[in-house]
């Protein structure tokens, strides 16, 4: 038990190493509702911003750390309706426009551009542009704006089948709508978020129900410190 800690608080400090920090609290489980904060070199950014989170609430997903779970509690697996649980690299922006200036690498989500949930498919969880074979997919052009501009959050980024795919910040389809699966918010406050994002500080999100944040905060203190302002 103590070697684990001890290689997690290890691994934590590479990860936090010049690090920018989507943070996403919600109560529990079982809540479509949490709220986010940005910090970067231990200063909060902006915070307090209301997010939606999947229909059936958060499950453990599978990303960096794996942080202490309970038999009871649920997992992250493809069309569950849930969000995933834990903590992640942010990898892309994409958008409908062709051109950006964003410091993160940039997508561009034309009507060939798709992102593969078929769990049989080789190309699960992948983004890629449609060849015509792929039997289930979802396009990343929409007929509305939730992916006008988002962000790509590396859950289950090896591909394990069935433990879920396709997830992102994106924009809000309602202020009271949850998701498929992924963190949804005002257009304004992800605007502002993608604007920040720079991959030079290895921006991650780190999405945890309210029972694993003294866990987070011996992982990262540079977050509790921002969040405690200091104090």
């Amino acid at each position: 038990m103590i070697k684990s800690f001890l290689i997690l608080i290890s691994f934590s400090i590479l990860l936090f190493s010049s690090q920018q920090i989507i943070f996403v609290l919600a109560e529990d489980f079982n809540t479509t509702k949490a709220k986010l904060s940005c910090i970067e070199d231990s200063k909060l950014v902006c915070g307090n911003i209301d997010v939606n989170l999947g229909r059936n609430g958060l499950g453990w997903g599978i990303g960096e750390v794996q942080l202490q779970q309970e038999a009871k509690e649920p997992l992250k697996y493809e069309g569950d309706g849930k969000a995933p649980a834990g903590v992640f690299k942010l990898s892309n922006i994409f958008g409908y426009s062709q051109k950006s200036d964003y410091n993160l690498p940039y997508l561009y989500a034309d009507k060939n551009l798709i992102c593969v949930d078929d769990t049989h498919s080789n190309f699960y969880n992948q983004l890629i542009m449609a060849n015509g074979d792929e039997k289930s997919f979802e396009n990343m052009r929409r007929d509305d704006i939730q992916y006008k501009y988002g962000v790509v959050v590396q859950h289950n980024k090896n591909g394990i089948k069935g433990r879920g795919s396709c997830i992102f910040l994106h924009i809000q389809k309602g202020v009271n709508a949850p998701t498929a699966g992924c963190i949804s918010m005002k257009e304004k406050d992800l605007k502002k978020i993608i604007k920040w994002l720079d991959k030079r500080k290895s921006p991650i999100l780190v999405q945890i129900p309210q029972k694993s944040l003294a866990e987070i905060y011996q992982l990262f203190p540079e977050l509790k410190d921002a969040l405690s302002g200091g104090n």
